[in-house]
This record gives structure tokens, C-alpha cells and sequence, in this order.
């Protein structure tokens, strides 16, 4: 199940070792004028120089959603001379979904349940006092939402020894999942993946939380410790490029999912 996780968020070790990468990995040259977007039956595409996107192995990419693909679009236009696929969260996950297809839906979410019954919420600091604060303060409003939401308990323990959460939990937050299909379940995982919480992932699907509070969520421990020891310069840059994807994805779970 591993591979499908590592599929939709492979791309989000931009930023450390990222002038040495380039050095290495020539980014391919523009190729293309023009980037529009066409609609056929409700699937809008974008089309370069007047032909329709594909992936690698020639699927043709399209969108049930216009703002999907104008972002994409806004993508493709963005590029200069040279094509910079981190700088395109958007066409990165919707050609990894449709690359992947409809048959890895069910897995994708499956993978997400599985990160949520082993969440980063539901387990927590012992010391220092001000991490363990922040912790309460953060986390318990995301789970007492979803607890609310859902009419479900979590177990959060203190540790890092595994703790079995209900087997009622994870069913209800699967079947809220099931109705997706496996675009908006590619963007699931890679959300699970990039905060580490299944919990943040159905949270934003259920519009429990937005964007901003689920990713202050998942980055409560590695503030603490920039509060402590002041933000590394490659960190940052990573986490820049992770918000990136998380914003891409959020944005194809709301629109999509």
C-alpha cells in the first residue's frame, strides 16, 4: 500500500539538496506557445498549443471542474524557458492520479484510514510542559470536532507505543471517504502524507477545519522546536515547497471531492 502513498507525495523532497538536484537533473526546455483550456461533456483539459495534456504513458488529462483547470492551465503558462514540475503542484498530482487510475481508489483510501488509526494527534509529548500545552490546545479541538462530527471517541496516548483506536471510528471515517473517487483520493494521500494525520485529511474534506489550521495541526512539533532553536534555511525551503502540494491538494478535495 506503501507505493501509493509514495506515488502522490514523491515529489515533495524539493527544496533540500534542490541547486545540487538541478545541477544533475537539466529541466526539460518549454515547449509550447500557448496553454488554454477546453470543456467536452463536462471535462475540461488543458490544452498545449492546442493539443490535450497526457501523462507519461499518454492518458489524456481532464478535470470535472473548471478551477481545477484553470490552475492547472495557470501552471503550465507560469513555466519559462524551462519546465519546473515542482512548480506545478497541481498538474503533478492530477497526472499522478489519472497515471495511477480508478482501480488504486479503494486502496488510497484504505491508506488514509490506516494513517488515522495510527494518527500524529493521537499521540503525544510527555515534556516539555509547553509542547504538551500546545499539543492539548491544537490537536483536542481538530479531534473534539471530528469526534462531534462523526459521534466517535479516540484514545490519544502519551508515547510513542501503539494504541488500537475503535474499529466504529475507522469504519465511519471510511465510509464518509467511499463517495471519492480516486482523484480526490490521490489528493487525500498526499495530504496524509505531507501532515502526517489522516485525521487532517478527512477533517478538510468534511470542512471541519480549513487549510491554515490543519497545517499549523500537523507542524506543532517542529514550531516548538524553531521556537527553540530558530528556522534551518533548507527546512524552511522544504516546508515551503510541502505547502505547495498541500495547498494543490486541499484545493482538488475541495473542488473535486
Amino acid at each position: 500500500m506503501r507505493e501509493f502513498l509514495e506515488d502522490a507525495i514523491r515529489h515533495q523532497d524539493a527544496g533540500q539538496g534542490r541547486d545540487q538536484k538541478d545541477l544533475i537533473r537539466e529541466l526539460p526546455k518549454r515547449f509550447y506557445k500557448s496553454a488554454e483550456i477546453a470543456e467536452q461533456d463536462g471535462v475540461f483539459s488543458v490544452l498545449l498549443d492546442g493539443r490535450v495534456t497526457k501523462t507519461p504513458t499518454g492518458k489524456l488529462v481532464g478535470v470535472r471542474h473548471p478551477e481545477i483547470a484553470e490552475r492547472m492551465r495557470d501552471e503550465w503558462e507560469a513555466q519559462s524557458e524551462r519546465i519546473d514540475p515542482d512548480m506545478m503542484p497541481h498538474v503533478k498530482l492530477i497526472n499522478s492520479a489519472v497515471e495511477a487510475g480508478d482501480e488504486t481508489r479503494a486502496a488510497l483510501l484504505d491508506e488514509v484510514v490506516k494513517y488515522a488509526g495510527n494518527d500524529l494527534l493521537l499521540y503525544r509529548a510527555d515534556s516539555p510542559r509547553e509542547l504538551v500545552e500546545k499539543q492539548e490546545q491544537i490537536w483536542d479541538d481538530v479531534l473534539v470536532r471530528i469526534a462531534r462530527h462523526f459521534s466517535v471517541s479516540f484514545q490519544p496516548t502519551v508515547g510513542i507505543l501503539h494504541k488500537a483506536q475503535s474499529r466504529d471510528m475507522l469504519d465511519k471515517l471510511r465510509s464518509a471517504i467511499e463517495p471519492l473517487h480516486h482523484i480526490p483520493a490521490t489528493a487525500m494521500v498526499s495530504v496524509t502524507g505531507l501532515t502526517g494525520s489522516g485525521l487532517l485529511a478527512v477533517a478538510l474534506r468534511e470542512c471541519l477545519v480549513d487549510a491554515d489550521a490543519a497545517w499549523t495541526a500537523a507542524h506543532v512539533d517542529e514550531d516548538y522546536q524553531i521556537s527553540l532553536w530558530g528556522e534551518d534555511y533548507e527546512a524552511a525551503a522544504r516546508r515551503r515547497q510541502r505547502r505547495l502540494e498541500f495547498d494543490a491538494a486541499v484545493n482538488v478535495i475541495k473542488h473535486l471531492g
